[in-house]
């Protein structure tokens, strides 16, 4: 990601702005970035069109199980692909702050007069933004592959709202992990052992009642086994009746993943 350091004349403004102000400079400068590599969120787009059209189409007939309640694999994937889709992107949002770091802008963020919040909220917003369109463009994939959902725009916007918290948790997560190991190697490694695990340890592509009693455990503790059954049960309309604390459980864990990116890009600075 090339990088857009801050001009003098916006480090000069940025002494003066309130929180949301320098937030929104933050927000403004990845939006750039973003816009002139768009290729790089458009090309994660690639997976979940594979996973949807292909593998949905492929296991089909898994929708016929008791375990599916009736409804069609089509149906149940999509939701959970939706949440795949910005736990990946939200796994590589560190990848920035160590590009910042090896050409020098983290130095020059850091020695301007940004609030340390408003530098980890803007780029927050930034990401955020991309994965909530992705979402759109995942469910709109889903129901060019056949999949409905009944609960209609409400229940649209309430699976946009848990992708973002969910989303949120893990781009907080992957900008500490960056501000502290500084590598990209490091990153991609420990992102592939969260990952996996997290996607294939829930509810993500199979019921709980078709899964081995042990994953069954694992699962019910796992945050994306939160997201993807308050997703599934917003497109279809119909919650699970422990909603409330997956949903409080997921808000949670991104508070506390924000304040851990704070606290890294403290360290950080202490470090240099």
């Amino acid at each position: 990601m090339s990088a857009i350091a801050l001009s003098p004349a916006h480090q000069a403004a940025a002494a003066q702005a309130g929180w949301l102000t320098q937030t929104g400079q933050v927000f403004r400068r990845w939006s750039i970035v973003s816009v002139r590599q768009a290729w790089g969120p458009v090309m994660s787009l690639i997976q979940p069109v594979i996973w949807i059209l292909l593998f949905g189409q492929v296991f089909r007939t898994l929708g016929a199980l008791p375990a599916f309640g009736g409804h069609g694999y089509i149906d149940y994937l999509v939701p959970g692909i939706l949440m795949m889709t910005v736990l990946y992107s939200g796994a590589w949002a560190g990848t920035g702050y160590i590009e910042d770091i090896d050409s020098g802008v983290m130095d020059q963020y850091l020695t301007s007069p940004l609030r340390r919040s408003a530098i980890i909220a803007g780029q927050l917003l930034q990401q955020l933004v991309i994965n909530v369109l992705q979402s759109v463009v995942v469910l709109g994939i889903g129901w060019l592959g056949g999949a409905r959902y009944p609960g209609g725009a409400g229940g649209m916007l309430a699976a946009l709202a848990v992708a973002t918290l969910l989303a949120a948790t893990f781009c907080c997560a992957s900008t500490a992990v960056a501000l502290t190991a500084r590598s990209q190697i490091a990153l991609i490694s420990l992102s592939q052992l969260i990952v996996l695990p997290a996607t294939f340890l829930s509810t993500t592509m199979m019921p709980a009642a078709a899964m081995p009693d042990w994953v069954q455990n694992v699962s019910r503790g796992n945050p994306m086994t939160w997201a993807v059954e308050l997703g599934r049960g917003g497109l279809a309309g119909v919650f699970p009746a422990d909603g409330w604390w997956q949903a409080g459980g997921l808000a949670l864990l991104a508070c506390l993943a924000f304040a851990w990116a704070l606290r890294a890009i403290h360290r950080y600075q202490r470090s240099i």
